[in-house]
């Protein structure tokens, strides 16, 4: 099968899916990462933050071992200045050439603009009859934006993937990003990391699990 995971931003990707991530690969299935912004010195960041971030996501990327990889390099906080139709083509390119059964989406309520708008666009790359291969849309769970959204869009999963052989690789994956996870109580934390696979663990009956909001789901 193959999967797409769309990553507003560096780290998206591990908190809203890691351990899901990692045994899905273990079990052999094709998985692509789109990454859509990019620390950048045009941007304001530092060159040495932007060579170290490009690091990290290379150490990142072999630890999930990645069938293949797509960064945008979009100005993080800055997609409102983009066209909602130039973002869906470019998104529109590489769900063709990925051609997903199975697709990871950032939650659209999350407090994170950012977010709002690569799931809008995203979801735009998933008509039937433009996109017929992609079967599945998960909303993913992210840690410091999930947990933040207005309470009467707040997120309550629907399925539910035992992580407990995957969730230790995926802190160690997340600490790899060491300005994105601090100590209690900021949210992206190790501590709060395992205590939300704990949570929703215990909903599915297991110790550890990641939990998803099914947005599409076509069978047969």
């Amino acid at each position: 099968m193959n999967i797409l995971v769309v990553a507003p931003h560096s780290d998206d990707e591990t908190l809203g899916a890691g351990g899901t991530l990692l045994k899905l690969k273990k079990q052999g299935h094709n998985i692509s990462l789109l990454n859509v912004t990019m620390a950048d010195e045009k941007y304001g960041y530092t060159k040495e933050f932007v060579d170290k971030r490009k690091e990290q996501m290379r150490l990142v990327a072999d630890a999930y071992q990645f069938d293949k990889i797509y960064n945008l390099e979009l100005e993080p906080a800055g997609l409102d200045k983009i066209s909602k139709q130039e973002l869906i083509t470019k998104f529109g390119q590489v769900f063709i050439d990925v051609s997903p059964e199975l697709v990871f989406l950032p939650y659209e309520k999350d407090v994170h603009s950012d977010h709002g708008i690569v799931f809008e666009s995203a979801y735009s790359c998933t008509k039937a009859f433009r996109y017929p291969f992609v079967k599945v849309v998960l909303a993913m769970e992210i840690l410091s934006e999930t947990d933040y959204a207005n309470p009467e869009n707040g997120f309550v999963p629907n399925l539910y993937v035992n992580i407990e052989k995957q969730l230790q690789q995926k802190i160690n994956i997340m600490k790899i990003y060491e300005s994105e996870i601090k100590n209690p109580p900021f949210p992206r934390s190790e501590e709060n990391i395992r205590s939300l696979a704990t949570f929703r663990g215990c909903s599915a009956g297991y110790k550890y699990a990641e939990g998803f909001k099914i947005i599409k789901a076509i069978w047969g």
